[in-house]
């Protein structure tokens, strides 16, 4: 039988947040105009779509299950799927905002 010892890290001086060199040094976050804000973070976020004008964004939602079924059952009436549904909820409201 053979028994290997495991690694040990070394030692690090009090801190216990695990060191990570990829990560950028923390920058303290500048005023920003929400326009150009909003440009930074798409651009950073969005990845490049098919359609010309616009932006691929991936996000996750936790809804709560009624609201999913409504959307599933909206979608499916319509004839659409539910990520179609849920973009034309949300120009709706950007409609409202302008």
């Amino acid at each position: 039988m053979v028994v290997v010892a495991r690694r040990r890290r070394p030692y690090r001086s009090g801190t216990r947040e695990p060191e990570n060199p990829l990560a950028a040094p923390k920058q303290r976050p500048r005023a920003l105009d929400p326009e150009v804000a909003a440009r930074v973070a798409i651009s950073r976020r969005g990845k490049p779509s098919a359609n010309p004008g616009h932006v691929k964004l991936l996000l996750t939602l936790d809804l709560r299950r009624e609201l999913a079924e409504k959307l599933s059952q909206q979608a499916i009436r319509s004839e659409r799927n539910i990520e179609a549904i849920i973009i034309a909820l949300i120009e709706e409201g950007a409609k409202r905002w302008q």
